[in-house]
Formats: structure tokens, C-alpha cells, sequence
């Protein structure tokens, strides 16, 4: 089989091999278990040597050994498991000749069970005293060899397993992601949000501007897009009649990776029907003040060399982010009534394309031809973004970059749209839902018009349609999951917050031997 190191694989074969003649099932099918390594440090922590005497408490634990040492007719390993460390202590005139034996032939990496009893040794240790022991598998590779952690970052990604054996952190990390994802649950649920499910394959990729993923469905011979975004059906929902929905969704977007970027990703969307964009706000603020506090401690939460202060949210306008943050090195900076102006935002474009040029920064594009309100989101995204370090509620959004959102009442060029920033990043999107299905349909053909691989093929005359039944004014919001995770972890890559993140496929090796892994075919991408 391809596998490093062979030496070390061979050998752990033959252990096998001998355990085996030793009368011991090599992969028994289970084990019953009184207690966790975790549960006897909780259980007997505080308990002395004489009480635990008097007690002998009998238990029986799995894990994985982590450490072995021997003394003759006796010797002491590690176990772990629930991310929590125990010795046990075996000796030859307690578990037998057999038994023993068997202890001689593990090593580093196997998983096994054991009998017995809670004592402490002469140093104070909280140990099991084994009466019987059993392997219950066998590890035919080596761990990595520092315990102390993985410091190879691919192979760190690569071999997740790995990973999160080594890593006290890293098994931290995707405990706080489940109890963050909980907590939402909980969080909408308490507010009378019922949990759905929508299709991950769609007939036409919307409800975001993004490069889908394509595949195919055999039996009807028809072409589908792996979902960029829930929204037009969680909508549908509205319409329906389920007055408040939310899903947690995977969403898969083909575009670049990066540090807070991955193709596959999980995102929360909400609706809520008869509230507007600054109710969504306002539930945004209570929900990232109570996840705050209840992950982090406090509503001060350390991100690197910041501290993040969720208890002051400020709210800003795009434009008035645009003029706070413009480089006094870029000339005059617009006036926020400038932008109403067409020609003043193509000459505040030109201006910054001019300083960003004697920078040596990426200009913005196409600042001829560009729509003003295009041109405005350029502007605040080559301005201003990066400086939204703390919790920042930024809206007021062009209608160029804004499709599917209700229009300022008095100002048509403006949207009730906003976006949360944290740390420069944006984490959540929401607004008031366009609900007129005349001027939804025309702004779908605006989108296909433009053409380019970020938008749809086609108008979604359905949804269109949907939306010619009634939706009622609506509320709703996605909020990235893995970048909340990021936040209140610590973590300053997207792939430190996903399990199984997507990476180049390992460069071909030749195999160690004539025997090879089964490949089952894999699905058409």
C-alpha cells in the first residue's frame, strides 16, 4: 500500500499478527464502556489516594494510547479520549500472561479497552488499575510524532484526523463551532423561526451574485447548479405562508480561495415577513451581542492583536464610509451628495485610480463605462472595507449591486440594504425584500443582460411568478457561519474554522507495494 513509513506499517502488521495468535479479535465489534477518560477526571479529581482505597471505584474505559512505558512485569500507558488524558497501569499478575502479552505488542496510536479500578499511584497520578485488557483497533500507521501539535499546515488540513488528535486547539475550535451553531438554532427558534430545508440543486443559479458549480442529473438529462444561495426559495416560503423561516445551508460558490474565502461554505439565512431592513438589523445586533457573551465570555472579544467591541455597533452609510476613509494623498474626497451625481463619482473613481497607481495599488476597473452605483461599491471596497475592524453596520447600498432590494422611499439610486463588517470582514448581507414581481422580473433581465459568469442565464419567471401571488414585506439576511466562527475562536483563516476544507488533490506517488486501495468511482463534477 502507498504508505509512509512502510518500516513502521510492516511492523505494526506483524504486532497484529501476533496479537491475533494471542486469540484476540484484530477489529472487534464493539465495547461497553462505564466512563470516558474525560468523566474520571471530573468524577475523581479531587478524590485522595485513601478514599479512592476505600472506594475502588470499577470502571471501564476506551481510548487511544498516547504514551507507553514498561517495567518489567509491569508498565504504565496514557489513554485518550474526550479530548482528556489517563494512565492505566497493567501488571503481569493481575491481567495474566495473556493479557500482558498483549500489552507488550501495542503501540503508540492503537485503541483499546480496559477493566478496572480508580486508584492513585505513589506520584499522586489519577490511574485505572487494569484487570483486563483488550485491543479494539489496531493503528498500522504511527501518530505524528510531536504531540504537541501538527505544524505542517497542509498536511495539518490534509489529514484532519491527524489534526485534531494533535491539536488541543484545534479540537477547541470545532467544539465552539457547534456550540455557535447551536446557539443560533436556539437563538431563532426562541423567536418563533421555524427550521426548513430548499434544494442545494437549482435549476438556475440565483439569490447571489457568484460562479456556480455545474452538474448534471442523468435521468432527466438536465443540467443544475450546486446552490450559491437559499434565498428565492426561502422566500417562496413567505409566500407560502410560513411567516418566519431560516436555514443553515451549504452554499458552494466557484470563485477564489483565500483566508476568508473557500468554494464550499455554510452560511445562516433568515426571512421574516412585515419587518424591513432595520428590524434585521436590530435582531442582528441582539444575536451577535448573545453569541459574543456566550461563546467569548464577554462582549470584548480578542482577535489577535485586536479586541473586538460588540458592544458598540456603529451603523454608516456606504458613502459615508467612502468619505471618512478616502487617502488625503487621493485629492479632495467626494461629498456624500456627490454620489447622487454621475459624473462626480466617475471623477472621484479617476481620482483614486490616480493615487492608486502612484501606490502601486490595483486601480478600479472600467471607470468609463461602469453604472455610478457600481463604481460607488468599487469605491467603498478599495477604500474603506479594510478599515471596518470594529462591528460595523454599513447600508444604504447602490440599486446596481442590489437586485433583489427594496429601493429608499425618495431616493431610487439607494436600497435598504446593509452588510456587517468585522475585522474588514463582511459577515453578514441582509435588506428589505424586493416584492414587486414587475420590478423583480425587470431587474432579473437587467442581471441577464449584462451577462458575464457571475450571473444568471435566465430570468426565474417562477419566482417572478411566486412573487405575483403576494409576498408580504419581508425582512431577510445571510450571515456567514464560518467567518462568525473565525471571529469568536480566534482564528484568522477560513480553513481553520472547516473541517475538510478544499485543497489541490496530493501530487501521485508510487505505490510501497504491489498491493493497492480500492477507488470507487467518483461523481461527475
Amino acid at each position: 500500500m502507498p504508505f509512509e513509513p512502510l518500516d513502521q506499517y510492516r511492523q505494526r502488521q506483524k504486532n497484529l499478527e501476533e496479537i491475533v495468535k494471542l486469540g484476540e479479535q484484530a477489529y472487534p465489534h464493539r465495547f461497553d464502556f462505564t466512563h470516558t477518560p474525560a468523566d474520571l477526571l471530573r468524577l475523581y479529581a479531587s478524590k485522595t489516594h485513601d478514599e479512592l482505597e476505600a472506594e475502588k471505584p470499577p470502571v471501564r474505559i476506551s481510548g487511544r494510547v498516547i504514551s507507553l512505558r514498561g517495567h518489567g512485569k509491569a508498565g504504565f500507558a496514557h489513554l485518550l479520549g474526550g479530548g482528556q488524558r489517563i494512565q492505566i497501569y497493567v501488571k503481569l499478575d493481575v491481567v495474566g500472561e495473556r493479557g500482558f502479552q498483549l500489552f507488550r505488542l501495542l503501540d503508540l496510536g492503537d485503541l483499546v479497552g480496559v477493566e478496572g479500578r480508580v486508584f492513585r499511584t505513589r506520584t499522586g497520578e489519577l490511574s485505572v488499575w487494569v484487570t483486563a485488557l483488550r485491543l479494539l483497533a489496531k493503528a498500522l500507521l504511527p501518530l505524528p510524532e510531536k504531540w504537541h501539535g501538527l505544524v505542517d499546515v497542509e498536511l495539518r488540513f490534509r489529514q484532519r484526523y491527524l489534526d485534531l488528535l494533535a491539536n488541543d486547539r484545534v479540537r477547541e475550535v470545532f467544539l465552539k463551532r457547534a456550540e455557535i451553531i447551536r446557539e443560533l438554532r436556539r437563538f431563532f427558534d426562541a423567536r418563533g423561526f421555524l427550521e426548513v430545508e430548499t434544494p442545494m440543486m437549482h435549476p438556475i443559479a440565483g439569490g447571489a451574485v457568484a460562479r456556480p458549480f455545474v452538474t448534471h442529473h442523468k435521468t432527466l438529462d438536465l443540467d443544475l447548479y450546486l446552490r450559491i444561495a437559499p434565498e428565492l426559495y426561502l422566500k417562496r416560503l413567505i409566500v407560502g405562508g410560513l411567516d418566519r423561516v431560516y436555514e443553515i445551508n451549504r452554499n458552494f460558490r466557484n470563485e477564489g480561495i483565500s483566508f476568508k474565502y473557500n468554494p464550499e461554505f455554510t452560511m445562516l439565512e433568515y426571512y421574516q415577513a412585515y419587518a424591513d431592513y432595520s428590524d434585521a438589523m436590530q435582531l442582528t445586533e441582539d444575536l451577535l451581542k448573545g453569541l459574543a457573551q456566550k461563546i467569548a465570555g464577554s462582549l470584548r472579544v480578542r482577535y489577535g492583536d485586536l479586541t473586538l467591541d460588540f458592544s458598540r455597533i456603529e451603523r454608516i452609510t456606504m458613502r459615508e464610509a467612502i468619505v471618512r476613509h478616502w487617502p488625503a494623498a487621493a485629492g479632495a474626497a467626494p461629498s456624500s451628495a456627490e454620489f447622487a451625481r454621475p459624473d462626480a463619482v466617475r471623477a472621484a473613481a479617476a481620482r483614486f485610480n490616480a493615487y492608486a497607481r502612484s501606490q502601486n495599488l490595483d486601480p478600479i476597473p472600467s471607470v468609463e463605462s461602469a453604472p455610478a452605483g457600481v463604481l460607488t461599491g468599487l469605491l467603498f471596497e478599495h477604500v474603506a472595507e479594510r478599515h471596518l475592524v470594529q462591528p460595523t453596520f454599513l447600508y444604504d447600498f447602490p440599486v446596481e449591486i442590489s437586485p433583489l432590494s427594496k429601493c429608499r422611499t425618495g431616493d431610487p439610486s439607494l436600497t435598504e440594504r446593509f452588510e456587517m463588517y468585522v475585522a474588514g470582514m463582511e459577515i453578514a448581507n441582509g435588506f428589505s425584500e424586493l416584492n414587486d414581481p414587475e420590478e423583480q422580473e425587470r431587474r432579473f433581465a437587467e442581471q441577464v443582460a449584462a451577462g458575464g459568469d457571475e450571473v444568471p442565464r435566465q430570468v426565474d419567471l417562477d419566482y417572478v411568478r411566486a412573487l405575483a401571488h403576494g409576498m408580504p414585506p419581508t425582512a431577510g439576511e445571510g450571515i456567514g457561519i464560518d467567518r462568525v466562527v473565525m471571529l469568536l475562536t480566534d482564528s484568522h483563516s477560513i480553513r481553520e474554522v472547516i473541517l475538510f476544507p478544499l485543497l489541490r488533490p496530493e501530487a501521485s506517488a508510487a505505490p510501497h507495494s504491489d498491493v493497492s486501495p480500492p477507488h470507487p468511482a467518483g461523481p461527475k463534477a
